[in-house]
């Protein structure tokens, strides 16, 4: 059997070298979150029920766009793949029913990026349930055997949903998000993690409904898994590993009373019920309740909202087909009443709330639920089940296990579950930016700290002055992934999402041009990211159909690096007509692999197209890549102790440590982009040995990197480039884009 390309070793990742591989990466795509037939971006309501047909053949791209895709991102100098796909998309039919032609259409587009040297772990996405909940993830049909009726979300705020939002440009920003804690997310999780204890009735196929739902997800994940080992070249040499769920919720287990709010619910927007309420709007009963503004230290109360569904019910009516997906629901589950109420919760009659406690005991043990305990015994248990799925397929799979979001990670450390071949995988976000779409150079929050209680009132979590931002966001991912070590046990910790909002300040850089603001919020991540002593990471997102005015095409959010109203960084800041092509070869030249394609001139025209209004599409700029383009190590002889990148001097360092001396055979190789470090303006400082910068990767997207032959023990490298503004505006000089750009922005066809 061949080594295999990528291996784990304690908390490291090795390569068939035995050197430590740092894993700088980027999830694809945020479209693959809906379908591409129909086209149905969040924001367009047309055949938005008509979940059973669909499909996403075209997701994350075509095949014909893949490599300009990947070609780009492999060029700035992204060596890891997150691949978002869905639930939905494998088994969107019905039960059972596997679009194959999606399926192949995956496999297409992962042989493309093992021709690029990537490598890719499988993330089966989901957020907030389904798009029919307000986000992304399961199909339609699940909503439907969970008894719930998804055309009643809008009138009993079950969901809210941007689909069916009356005035979709006026959707708040990120309440998607609170659809955690509304009635159809609080069904829907406890059933798929927690039915067998709270909701024993719920029987369907022979089955309790938790058991139907994990059982289905996982045989859809465990069938792409199949058929990319089916496949035949994929195994290990680009598919490294697979997620677990991403963003895992518990639903309403371990709440204490459903008639408050529970304490550790920090996100609040919009009109918000407690449980209880959503209860009593779901079966059609209007309700008062606190409606809540998110400030800079988090949500306020602002006044109150009366919510009247005039009778409809988020519950299917006792007269719905139940025949239309084939399967059988038991007797004792009636349709047409609150599954609640069917267990005793309370008393549809008088509307007499009977067990506020109902979720705060497991019914097993007795004992008291809290966030740890859910996690411990029924997000694992799923996670086992789907572990086991997955290596029953790939038996060297790396495993990114990702617990509930900012929770306690799982004890795993010293168990049976203390897999040598799991990572780590949490996520995080600068939450006052992401919520207040708006950069604070002077003051943020220690949310991790105020979390774990580490302050005694909020006030003394905040941390002014820029420096003090940007070691607060280190010492959060540091604590993230020390925890992970002290629950979890000795595995590598990759964050798997990270990432912020690029309309910010009511998209100023899109009116003007100037990304300044994007450019210290992204390099204030990647400072966290590179000091926290993780392993890897995957930028959230790369969406290639972003635009100024929809954003991601999904609900409101604005993250991807890279969009149709905005300029690509330049291969090189030296390049002009004149030496344009010499200075694309060092990105894709026009006769590396003839490109290994045949881009069309109607799919890279169809790049461009964008109606987005002049007012915030006609000032483009870098969108702040020179941030998120930057030098990292690859493959270090040893073990990193540290490394990092100043963007406003531009100079990069790295320390490691080795038993070995690295030789020309097996060097420690630094990826260097050009826009920072071209090749004849660099100065580069060794503790020891010799190096070389050159292009490097002929058939996979080609990449400038320094490689450094150096002695045993410890050893540092510094290097330094070209100094200049950060979020380049339209009307500063600009150097021209290399070859490949041109061709996509003209629209040209490359044989």
């Amino acid at each position: 059997m061949a080594p295999l390309r990528l291996r784990i070793e304690g908390r490291t990742f090795r390569d068939t070298n035995n050197r430590e591989v740092t894993l700088r990466g980027i999830n694809v795509a945020g479209d693959a979150k809906f379908p591409t037939s129909p086209d149905l971006p969040s924001h367009k309501s047309d055949r938005f029920y008509e979940g059973d047909d669909v499909s996403f053949v075209g997701r994350p791209f075509s095949v014909d766009e893949a490599h300009l895709h990947f070609s780009r991102l492999r060029r700035w100098g992204y060596s890891l793949i997150r691949y978002v796909f869905t639930w939905e998309a494998i088994e969107h039919a019905g039960p059972g029913k596997y679009d194959e032609d999606w399926v192949q259409h995956t496999i297409q587009v992962l042989r493309l990026a093992k021709d690029y040297g990537f490598y890719v772990f499988m993330d089966p996405h989901q957020d907030v349930w389904s798009r029919f909940t307000g986000g992304s993830g399961a199909p339609m049909w699940t909503v439907y055997a969970c008894g719930l009726n998804p055309r009643a979300f809008p009138a009993t705020e079950a969901a809210w949903v941007h689909n069916t939002y009356p005035q979709p440009a006026e959707y708040p920003k990120m309440i998607w998000s609170t659809n955690y804690t509304r009635l159809a997310c609080q069904v829907i999780f406890t059933m798929f993690f927690a039915g067998k204890a709270f909701l024993p009735k719920a029987i369907i196929d022979g089955k309790n409904i938790q058991d139907y739902l994990q059982d289905h997800f996982v045989s859809a994940c465990r069938h792409l898994a199949v058929r990319i080992q089916e496949a035949g070249d994929l195994e290990n040499g680009v598919v490294i590993g697979w997620e677990s769920m991403n963003e895992p919720n518990r639903g309403l287990v371990g709440y204490q009373d459903v008639s408050v709010i529970p304490s550790e619910q920090k996100l609040q927007k919009g009109p918000s019920p407690t449980a209880w309420q959503a209860i009593l709007l779901g079966s059609g009963r209007s309700c008062e309740m606190a409606n809540w503004v998110f400030g800079g230290l988090g949500p306020y109360k602002s006044g109150t909202t009366l919510v009247d569904p005039k009778g409809e019910m988020a519950w299917l009516p006792a007269d719905y087909d139940d025949s239309r997906y084939g399967w059988k629901r038991d007797p004792g589950w009636k349709l047409g009443e609150c599954i609640w109420a069917q267990h005793g919760l309370w008393d549809p009659s008088s509307d007499e709330l009977l067990k506020k406690d109902y979720f705060a005991k497991d019914p097993e043990s007795d004992r008291k639920i809290d966030y740890e305990y859910f996690t411990n015994k029924w997000f694992m248990s799923y996670y086992r089940k789907h572990s086991e799925a997955i290596t029953s397929v790939y038996s060297n799979a790396i495993m990114f296990c990702q617990p509930p979001v900012l929770e306690i990670p799982p004890s795993l450390k010293g168990t049976e579950d203390d897999d040598p071949n799991m990572v780590f995988s949490p996520h995080y976000y600068d939450g006052v930016t992401l919520m207040m779409k708006k950069w604070n150079r002077y003051w943020n929050v220690d949310v991790f700290g105020i979390l774990r209680g580490r302050y005694l009132s909020p006030a003394f979590a905040i941390k002014v002055g820029e420096t003090a931002i940007r070691n607060c966001f280190r010492d959060q991912l540091s604590a993230i992934r020390r925890e992970g070590v002290d629950y979890m046990g000795n595995h590598p910790c990759v964050f798997t999402e990270i990432g912020i909002p690029y309309d910010m300040d009511d998209k100023y850089a899109y009116k003007t041009g100037d990304y300044t603001s994007q450019s210290s919020a992204m390099d204030a991540n990647h400072f966290a990211l590179e000091g926290c002593g993780a392993n890897g990471y995957a930028l959230w997102v790369y969406t290639a159909m972003n635009n100024h005015e929809w954003g991601d095409l999904w609900n409101g959010e604005d993250l991807s690096i890279v969009s149709v109203d905005d300029k690509l960084l330049p291969v090189s800041p030296s390049a002009n007509a004149k030496d344009q092509k010499s200075a694309s070869a060092s990105s894709t030249s026009s006769d590396d692999r003839n490109l290994k394609q045949t881009l069309s001139t109607t799919s890279m025209a169809s790049l461009q197209r964008s109606n987005t209004p002049a007012e915030i599409g006609s000032n483009p700029g870098y969108r702040a890549a020179e941030a998120y383009v930057r030098p990292s190590p690859m493959a270090t002889m040893g073990n990193v102790i540290s490394y990092g990148f100043d963007l406003r001097n531009c100079t990069f360092t790295l320390v490691l440590e080795s038993a070995d001396a690295a030789t020309e055979e097996v060097s420690t190789e630094v990826f260097l982009p050009e826009y920072h470090f071209p090749k004849d303006n660099i100065t580069v400082e060794v503790s020891s040995g010799k190096w070389t910068v050159k292009a490097d990767g002929a058939d996979d997207g080609v990449i400038q990197v320094l490689k450094w032959q150096h002695d045993r023990g410890r050893q540092s490298l510094t290097v330094k480039g070209v100094k200049r503004r950060q979020g380049t505006s339209l009307g500063q000089e600009e150097p021209a884009p290399g070859y490949l750009e041109q061709c996509w922005q003209s629209g040209c066809t490359i044989m």
